[in-house]
């Protein structure tokens, strides 16, 4: 440690720390643009320049290490000197549009120009002028004059991001930050760069002159759409969500989030909105109902199936992005009817996976515990795309030398480096675990497992089984495509001894903002129950839906809208596109924004929140309308009068001890397929309702319309060329896409995106397909 002083203060800091981090531990404050905790210091603003004694002339705090007994004064007459010149050198070409700029009363140059500014300046030549640059559909880039080149932009891109979309041309005056041939920033975390641009020259493109912040009310919450819980800021004008910011977590999201998470709320605010109650008249068409008309038709049609049929053929459906509130709810209103269909995992289809879990599967680790991993095996993820704050964790990890392992279907860039990686057909996953199994055996002496004695590993499985071996904290964690493959059983047999062989830990990358929550509130399958799988497959009299989609959500999409379509039918739903076509009944539900509720994230971590604005119309809280429906059908146990006590009760006696990813099944190696495979990704921001609703999110590129991409071997073998229209055929039906030539997918593999109207006649997203020129 060295001591130092500043501005009188005797502190101790670790060697090789700058005088802005010694400012800072004793509360002070120095002004600054370029430095940001989480970025590499540039010292290109030159604002925190402050006097260090026996030193010749004003040095920068952020870029000036300590020294034993260094004497240091932020607020002397020199210093301020020095911090006013720079102000006034910023402001030499800065435009005076604070009234129409959208960073107003949040600006950091306006803060520092009241405390360091005058209120005149000695240049009157021309202010420079800088056009806009276009960005893309999310940041928008239209006043580049105001830029001050502190390059936070540049460095969060390269540092963050993991690529840098934007550079610093020119020199002096002339100097200009701008995208790389004319390309807009596709970065999955791109929004983050509006929070630490300190001007108004990078701002939110969909926020853009909607409101003045002063204006805006900030409430606290927490995200729906991955396994993060990245926690949020909603600013609310008129019961309307009108940005959405990062609130700092530094256990869960740091003080970055997802573009996903920032421009999904244009979905909340979606003309599609179901805003009244509404019933399907005997002709198909439908009419607006009272609450209570519509509860009693519910619950009628509900009560008939029993009737008729009995309770085993009612089915509850949801997706995982509803909260443990809802979940618990809904549970015990599937019990109550006596049936134990209930399921919220809609892409699942290995219908042995739950015999195989002891508990509910999970991170394995606390969110931040990936920063401290020395090794870590990731199977069956589109990482950057399904989880990318876990992918931004994991490459600053890579920075500080973690061996980042990969076992996928397609090499998508992770934009960080990569040791080994085996890239298979979804079907070839298996085989692939059990050759990294035997290499790491044989690496450690250890007994090969006897299922997999016919199993040679090849040399990239000796390379990943090197570098497991060598780690001292090791992880494998279990992605989306792995978990909903239909030998899922198998993959996570295989990865658990795999786990057990590196003296490691198995988690699982869960998929929703509250799939944790969603095992944790009882919304699987109990003694008996059906899947969501064998519900749709096998169509029960009767279901109750709760915020899925099931065309987009499920993972046969058209098989489970048939199935929906031949029984009763509720929709608790934001959306009335969402049900219209498969629906009798449409319950509006409030969205995240518009409950309270809890989130419970890969880490088992619980986040409770409150409603950010009121329900829009005659919309209702997803548990509230579950316990009236209980009360309608005369079902004991809805008595609950808020969230906070569903919550309780699915929370008391805590949640570590319910967490296992302890594996039963045994695990197995088996011959991948021989045929063309469907590698299906659910791209970024096709997710779940709320972000397909997203006009912004839909205009990105990752939401472009779905190709079929082939490598160029695959190609040549299938005798087809880039560019040319294919027909695609699986078991369901056929689509016709164009071929796009892409060497990332693994041989004899299509990757085709789910979740999109285009390619839902292709069923499920696994199987063999066919290909043929259209």
């Amino acid at each position: 440690m060295v001591e130092i002083t500043v501005d009188g203060n005797k502190v101790e800091v670790p060697e090789g720390s700058m005088v802005m981090h010694a400012a800072q531990k004793i509360g002070l404050y120095v002004p600054h643009f370029c430095y940001h905790k989480k970025l590499s210091i540039a010292a290109n603003c030159r604002m925190c320049l402050v006097e260090v004694e026996k030193a010749p002339k004003a040095l920068p705090a952020c870029a000036t290490p300590v020294t034993n007994g260094m004497v240091v004064h932020t607020q002397s007459e020199k210093a301020r000197a020095a911090q006013e010149s720079v102000m006034e050198f910023l402001l030499i070409n800065h435009p005076l549009d604070c009234p129409i700029c959208d960073q107003g009363g949040e600006c950091q140059l306006q803060d520092l120009a009241v405390g360091y500014g005058k209120s005149a300046s000695r240049y009157k030549e021309e202010k420079r002028v800088v056009f806009h640059k276009d960005l893309g559909p999310l940041v928008s880039a239209e006043e580049m004059a105001r830029c001050i080149h502190c390059t936070r932009c540049v460095r969060f891109g390269q540092e963050i991001a993991g690529v840098m979309e934007l550079g610093m041309l020119g020199r002096g005056e002339h100097a200009e930050i701008t995208t790389f041939v004319g390309r807009s920033v596709e970065s999955e975390l791109s929004g983050n760069m509006i929070d630490i641009c300190p001007v108004g020259a990078l701002t939110s493109k969909p926020f853009r002159y909607s409101a003045r912040t002063w204006e805006l009310a900030r409430r606290r919450s927490v995200s729906p759409h991955d396994s993060v819980g990245a926690n949020l800021v909603v600013q609310v004008k008129d019961n309307e969500v009108l940005r959405v910011v990062p609130f700092e977590n530094e256990a869960v999201n740091e003080c970055w989030i997802s573009d996903r998470d920032r421009f999904s709320y244009e979905g909340l605010n979606s003309e599609d909105r179901l805003a009244l109650p509404m019933i399907k008249n005997a002709d198909g068409s439908w009419r607006e109902a009272s609450w209570s008309d519509a509860l009693q038709a519910a619950a009628q049609g509900l009560n008939r199936a029993r009737e008729s049929a009995g309770s085993g053929q009612i089915g509850a459906l949801a997706t995982e992005y509803a909260t443990t509130e809802e979940f618990a709810l809904l549970g015990r209103l599937m019990r109550a009817l006596g049936s134990q269909n209930i399921d919220f995992r809609l892409r699942q289809t290995d219908a042995g996976l739950d015999a195989a879990l002891s508990g509910a599967p999970w991170l394995g680790m606390p969110i931040a515990g990936v920063d401290n991993l020395d090794r870590v095996l990731i199977v069956g993820s589109f990482l950057r795309k399904d989880h990318p704050l876990i992918a931004q964790r994991l490459r600053q990890a890579a920075k500080r030398g973690t061996q980042v392992l990969l076992i996928d279907g397609s090499a998508d860039n992770p934009l960080m480096p990569v040791t080994a990686r085996i890239t298979t057909a979804p079907s070839g996953m298996v085989n692939a675990l059990a050759e990294v199994a035997v290499a790491l055996a044989q690496a450690k002496s250890a007994a090969v497992p006897v299922q997999f004695a016919q199993v040679t590993p090849g040399d990239e499985a000796k390379r990943i089984a090197a570098s497991l071996a060598s780690g001292s904290n090791v992880a494998v964690l279990l992605g989306n495509l792995a978990v909903n493959s239909p030998v899922a059983s198998t993959l996570v047999a295989n990865a658990g001894v795999l786990a057990g062989l590196a003296a490691g830990k198995l988690g699982f990358l869960t998929s929703g903002g509250n799939t944790v929550g969603g095992y944790l509130a009882g919304a699987v399958p109990g003694q008996g129950g059906k899947t969501a799988a064998a519900m749709l497959a096998d169509p029960l009299k009767a279901y109750v839906v709760l915020h899925a989609e099931p065309l987009l959500d499920a993972d046969n999409g058209p098989q489970a809208v048939a199935a929906l379509k031949s029984a009763f039918s509720v929709a608790l739903t934001s959306y009335r596109s969402a049900a219209q076509d498969w629906a009798d009944v449409m319950l509006p539900v409030a969205p995240f924004t518009e409950t309270s509720g809890t989130f419970v994230n890969a880490a088992g971590t619980a986040q409770s929140f409150k409603g950010t604005v009121a329900p829009l119309g005659e919309s209702r809280p997803g548990w509230k309308v579950l316990r009236v429906l209980g009360n309608v059908l005369q079902l004991p146990g809805f008595e609950d009068e808020s969230s906070e006590s569903v919550r309780d009760a699915v929370l008391s006696g805590g949640i570590e001890g319910r967490l296992s990813n302890q594996i039963k099944a045994a695990p197995a190696a088996c011959a991948a397929s021989g045929g063309l495979e469907r590698l299906a990704d659910v791209p970024i921001y096709r997710s779940d309702a709320i972000v397909r609703r997203s006009g912004a999110l839909q205009a990105a590129p990752a939401s472009s319309v779905p190709a079929a991409r082939i490598n160029g071997a695959t190609l040549s073998q299938l005798g087809l060329s880039a560019g040319a229209q294919v027909r695609v055929k699986s078991a369901a039906g056929s689509v016709v896409l164009q071929a796009v030539q892409d060497d990332t997918v693994a041989a004899r593999t299509v990757r085709i995106a789910t979740a999109f109207e285009q390619t839902a006649p292709l069923g499920g997203a696994f199987g063999e397909i066919s290909v043929e020129r259209a």
